[in-house]
């Protein structure tokens, strides 16, 4: 095993039946992925109702505002049981409130990041996640020492402070920027350390258990999708 294997597989070197692994139930109402993306619109919008001082909002105006369709909106927000008011629409306070419990986003959720690159170093340093309701607590890279450009007021560890610092701070959610080639074995690393949330940047499908999510970014991906359509 190379250097940089062995680094990225602190917590156990093999994992069988990774992929099997069943499906933990929740009490949460089932929402589809889709859904969940337009409610953390939907929250956007509102907020910014809130910072104008608009207490009440048809949902005409909040489904212009976050360009969907009404009937659309008022289908995801049948999750939520009966709300608003016929002729007066939802109040912004209360469903911005509801939708932030939904997403878990109330408080401070906690966050790390592997593979303090170029990409990395440049999430580190952005200061709207904990305007969001996350924070970035920790960073890993298998080089430590290595000298970077910018200051961080987040610590860089070593992957074999991994498990530690995921238990000590109850973190469920990792960011992952480091090359394609190892993509996969630091998501096994983190996924047995117990992360159940995974933002991937590598430009890879990573394989993971059911009852772990991954969220890919790949901007060559949204490029080319961008190019079809300014072609049309």
């Amino acid at each position: 095993m190379s250097a940089r294997s062995a680094a990225f597989t602190t917590c156990r070197p093999n994992l069988p039946g990774l992929l099997s692994a069943p499906l933990k139930k929740t009490n949460r109402p089932e929402i589809p992925r889709k859904a969940i993306y337009r409610l953390s619109i939907y929250l956007r919008c509102l907020l910014r109702l809130k910072q104008n001082s608009i207490r009440t909002v048809s949902s005409e105006a909040l489904a212009r505002a976050a360009r969907v369709k009404s009937t659309q909106l008022r289908k995801d927000l049948t999750y939520f049981g009966q709300f608003g008011t016929r002729g007066l629409g939802y109040d912004v306070e209360q469903l911005s409130k509801m939708i932030s419990d939904v997403l878990r986003t109330t408080s401070l959720q906690p966050v790390i990041l592997v593979g303090v690159g170029n990409l990395g170093l440049a999430l580190l340093s952005y200061l709207g996640f904990e305007q969001e309701g996350f924070e970035i607590i920790a960073a890993f890279d298998i080089d430590t020492q290595r000298k970077r450009n910018k200051q961080l007021s987040q610590p860089i560890y070593s992957m074999d402070r991994l498990r530690q610092i995921v238990t000590e701070r109850g973190v469920k959610m990792a960011i992952v920027t480091v090359p394609a080639a190892v993509a996969q074995e630091v998501t096994n690393t983190l996924v047995e350390c117990g992360i159940t949330g995974i933002l991937n940047f590598a430009p890879i499908v990573l394989q993971v258990p059911d009852d772990v999510i991954v969220n890919d970014v790949n901007l060559a991906i949204e490029l080319e999708n961008l190019s079809y359509f300014i072609q049309q």
